[in-house]
C-alpha cells in the first residue's frame, strides 16, 4: 500500500509523516493491520535491531495527590482502592530497584505522587539515586516527581538522574477536560526544564480516554516537537473510582495502530509499552513488540502487571532480546549534538501521500467496548509500600 511504502521510506529518513499520513495509519482496517505492523516494524529494527529496553517502576510515594487529573487512582477525591502511603525510605526504594535489576531492567523509574517535590523532597529523591546507582553499577535512573520549580533539575542531575519523566497525556485541546489543577503548557515547561539541565526527556501520553484520532495525532506531533529521548505509551487502566472508570474504548488492534503512528511520528526514539498494555493489548502483546523497543517490567504504580517472567519469556518467545547495560539504547545521531540541526529531522508539511485507506477524516471517538475486560484491572498488593515481595 503507497501509504505504507510512503511511512517507511520516511521512517528511515527520520522525517516527519504528514497529519493526514499519521490519521490514515489510525483509520487504517483490521484487514490491513498486519501489513501497518510489518512496515512499522521495519522502521522500528532499523534504529533499535531487535532489542527490547527493560525498565522499572518504583513508587515512592502512593495516593493522596493534589491533582485532580481524572484518569489516575491517586488523583484528589479518588475513591479506587490502592495503596497509599507517604515517602518510602532511600534504602527500602533501593530494594524495591534491585529486584527490577534482578529480573534484567536497564532503567529505574523512580515516581512520586503529588503536583510536584518540595526541595526537601528533592533532597530525599537524590539520596535514593545515590544509594541506587552505588548498589547497581551502569543502572539508569529516571525520576517522575510533577511540575518542577527553578533550580530543582539542576539538582536531580547533579545527584545523578539520568532522565525526567513528564507525560503530555492528550492534546492541548482537550487537556482541561482530563486536569483542571494545571494545565498543558506546564507539563511542557516542565519536560523543556529537564532538558536544559542536561536529563534525557521522557514524556508520552494515555490514550483510550475518550479522545478522537485528530487529539492522538496532535499530542504524538506535539511531542515530537518536545523531541523527548523516550516516548511512553499508555492505554488508560480504567480505575473503579475515578471518572474515566467507564472508558472502555480500545480494542487490541486498535492500541496497535496506535503504537504503529507513534512509530512512525517518532521513528528513531524509544517508544515504551507502558501502563495497560495488559489490561488492553491481551494475547496480542508480542506483536507490540515489533513496533516498541521498550517495556515496563512487572507491575505499574498502582496496578498489578504481567509476572515478571512472563514479560522475560514473551520478549524471547517473539524472537527479541532484552537489552543489556553494555549496550546505549538511542542510534548514534541521537547521541551526538552535532546532529541535532540535521534536515532530515524537519517536517516536510507539504508533502502529501496517497493514503490509501484515507485521507482521514477526523476520526470521531470510538465507541466503547463490548470486549471489556474489566477483570484484568488489579490492583497493586506488592512491592513498595508493603511487606510483600515486588514482582519483577
Amino acid at each position: 500500500m503507497d501509504l505504507l511504502n510512503t511511512l517507511v521510506d520516511k521512517g528511515l529518513r527520520r522525517e516527519v509523516p504528514t497529519r493526514d499520513e499519521a490519521l490514515a495509519v489510525l483509520a487504517t482496517s483490521d484487514d490491513e493491520l498486519l501489513d501497518v505492523v510489518a512496515a512499522a516494524g521495519k522502521v522500528r529494527r532499523t534504529w533499535f535491531g531487535r532489542r527490547v529496553k527493560l525498565n522499572y517502576l518504583v513508587n515512592l510515594k502512593s495516593g493522596l495527590c493534589p491533582e485532580d487529573c481524572s484518569y489516575c487512582s491517586q488523583r484528589l477525591g479518588s475513591k479506587a482502592e490502592i495503596l497509599k502511603y507517604t515517602w518510602i525510605k532511600p534504602d527500602d526504594a533501593s530494594k524495591a530497584a534491585a529486584a527490577g535489576v534482578a529480573g534484567g531492567a536497564k532503567r529505574v523509574c523512580l515516581v512520586a505522587s503529588g503536583r510536584g517535590p518540595t526541595d526537601k523532597d528533592v533532597d530525599r529523591v537524590s539520596e535514593t539515586i545515590a544509594t541506587i546507582k552505588e548498589q547497581n553499577e551502569g543502572i539508569e535512573v529516571c525520576a517522575c516527581l510533577g511540575l518542577l520549580n527553578d533550580g530543582q533539575a539542576e539538582r536531580l542531575r547533579a545527584a545523578g538522574a539520568d532522565a525526567y519523566n513528564h507525560n503530555l497525556n492528550t492534546s492541548e485541546a482537550t487537556y482541561g477536560d482530563i486536569c483542571t489543577t494545571h494545565d498543558f503548557s506546564d507539563r511542557v515547561e516542565t519536560v523543556q526544564q529537564a532538558q536544559a539541565a542536561g536529563m534525557s526527556a521522557c514524556s508520552g501520553l494515555i490514550a483510550g480516554m475518550g479522545e478522537t484520532d485528530a487529539d492522538l495525532v496532535d499530542v504524538v506531533f506535539a511531542l515530537r516537537e518536545l523531541d523527548p529521548d523516550s516516548v511512553p505509551v499508555n492505554f488508560l487502566i480504567p480505575f473503579e473510582g475515578t471518572p474515566l472508570a467507564k472508558e472502555w474504548n480500545l480494542t487490541p488492534q486498535r492500541c496497535l495502530r496506535i503504537l504503529a503512528m507513534v512509530r512512525f511520528v517518532c521513528p528513531d526514539v524509544e517508544v515504551r509499552l507502558a501502563g495497560g498494555r495488559e489490561v488492553h493489548l491481551r494475547s496480542l502483546q508480542p506483536l507490540a513488540l515489533h513496533l516498541v523497543n521498550s517495556i515496563f517490567l512487572g507491575d505499574y504504580l498502582t496496578s498489578e502487571g504481567q509476572a515478571g517472567k512472563d514479560d522475560l519469556a514473551m520478549i524471547a518467545d517473539a524472537g527479541f532480546e532484552v537489552e543489556g547495560t553494555d549496550t546505549t539504547t538511542l542510534p548514534a545521531h541521537r547521541r551526538d549534538a552535532a546532529d541535532t540541526t540535521d534536515t532530515a529531522d524537519t517536517a516536510d508539511t507539504a508533502d502529501t501521500a496517497d493514503a490509501e485507506p484515507g485521507t482521514a477524516a477526523e476520526a470521531v471517538v470510538p465507541t466503547p467496548s463490548e470486549d471489556a475486560r474489566r477483570d484484568l484491572v488489579a490492583v497493586r498488593r506488592r512491592g513498595a509500600g508493603t511487606d510483600l515481595p515486588p514482582n519483577a
